[in-house]
């Protein structure tokens, strides 16, 4: 089994930052790429961030210079530091990883719980 735990979800205003954690914890045997992805009421599900295993990463143009993930491969977490927060940044973000469990070939997609991001005045 894998889990994947997010946190740091909350309610700022506009021009505030909030930063994002995912750890993923079971049995896991390689984590490929992990990113965030959102949500927003009546909207479907998009990208935010992405970062693969070697480093490269990949951001959704609308968070562009605002928005930084990162990731501790010791710890199995990634990141996602969100500044000058907009009211448009409010959605319920969603943890992505693609993981080998061990004792399996391939990779597999795995989603966190969602974190609520209300950014409001």
């Amino acid at each position: 089994q894998v889990q994947l735990v997010e946190s740091g979800g909350g309610l700022v205003q506009p021009g505030g930052s909030l930063r994002l954690s995912c750890a993923a914890s079971g049995n896991i045997r390689s984590i490929d790429a992990m990113g965030w992805y959102r949500q927003a009421p009546g909207n479907q599900r998009e990208l935010v961030a992405t970062h693969t295993s070697g480093g490269s990463t990949v951001y959704a143009d609308s968070v562009k210079g605002r928005f930084t993930i990162s990731r501790d491969n010791a710890k199995n977490t990634v990141y996602l530091q969100m500044n000058s927060l907009k009211s448009e940044d409010t959605a319920v973000y969603y943890c992505n990883a693609r993981i080998q469990q061990g004792g399996y070939i391939f990779f597999h997609h795995y989603w966190g719980q969602g974190t609520q991001v209300t950014v409001s005045s």
